[in-house]
């Protein structure tokens, strides 16, 4: 038990200044335009990494069937967001298909 809370402590110690670190590193450090760019694509990279296998593979299995819920509220949800550009009700939508197929 005493080297959990040791193991705990360091890893605070670690992601606290590595955070810090970006904070004293904001005022002298300005990434370049390309890294800049770049960036802007994090967000949906890791998104559709997180979101897409639980929509094709509920089950651990690739699954693109009309039968698999999820996916067919996954692509009522997308269109929504395409349609709206609204996050409330995009997760609204897909929520509701959800609940409603089921």
């Amino acid at each position: 038990m005493n080297s959990f809370w040791v193991i705990m402590l360091i890893a605070g110690m670690l992601t606290f200044g590595i955070r810090l670190s970006f904070i004293l590193l904001a005022d002298h450090w300005q990434p370049s335009e390309r890294i800049e760019r770049s960036l802007r694509f994090v967000p949906i990279a890791v998104l559709s990494a997180i979101i897409f296998p639980e929509l094709i593979m509920p089950q651990g299995y690739i699954d693109v069937s009309f039968a698999n819920l999820r996916l067919v509220a996954g692509v009522v949800a997308i269109g929504v967001a395409w349609k709206t550009k609204n996050i409330v009700w995009t997760i609204l939508a897909g929520m509701v298909i959800l609940l409603v197929l089921n």
